[in-house]
């Protein structure tokens, strides 16, 4: 179930790259590789950082061209995507909860402790997105619409929670993966967000 989410999941997370790419003007170069960093931009960093040699994505090329193709696909069908928005909004929080989860996994399978795996979950959920904006020129959505990071971190810590007390592995996903997307749809739906800090004072 987790991989096959994984596959849908950078898929659209390609498709959104390529999208963001679309509003900067980029050439088809730059669409494939914004495609390819948001949806396997997260777990790169992760596993650089926890030293998790080799980098996943280098054991499996299936998903580079899975990744690539979709985002060159997107240039074919991009006048048609408002109408996918809403599927678009449950498939990224569906791939933000399976990131999250296989960022955990990694770090728990090697050892680390808990802060460690927490953080490996956070990046391997949002830092594809993180890195996208940065190369379109922007400041990270993560950093200041509504609630992702923090969706990301809670469900780290439902996961960690649950396979702490050894809940049966299907239970487990599930009630993450229900968790998960009701915090992250609830709060596009209502706008939820973290109080948000802003300093106008320019004669500091």
């Amino acid at each position: 179930m987790l991989i096959t989410v994984y596959l849908i999941a950078i898929t659209a997370e390609a498709m959104s790259g390529a999208l963001a790419a679309g509003r900067r003007r980029m050439d088809m170069f730059g669409v494939a590789l914004i495609a390819f960093v948001t949806a396997l931009g997260g777990g790169t960093v992760r596993d650089i950082l926890l030293g998790h040699f080799p980098v996943s994505w280098t054991q499996h090329p299936e998903y580079i061209y899975l990744t690539v193709c979709a985002g060159l696909s997107t240039m074919l069908i991009a006048r048609f995507m408002h109408h996918l928005r809403e599927l678009f909004l449950v498939l990224d929080a569906a791939g933000l909860v399976a990131f999250t989860i296989i960022g955990c996994n990694t770090a728990l399978e090697m050892g680390y402790s808990l802060p460690i795996v927490i953080i490996a979950g956070l990046i391997t959920g949002v830092f594809g997105g993180v890195m996208r904006d940065m190369l379109c020129g922007q400041v990270p959505l993560v950093l200041k619409h509504e609630l992702y990071a923090s969706v990301s971190l809670l469900v780290a810590l439902l996961y960690l929670a649950l396979d702490h007390y050894q809940i049966p592995a299907d239970i487990t996903l599930l009630a993450v993966f229900s968790t998960g997307l009701a915090i992250r749809l609830s709060a596009v739906r209502w706008g939820w967000t973290l109080p948000v800090f802003e300093y106008a004072n320019e004669h500091w």
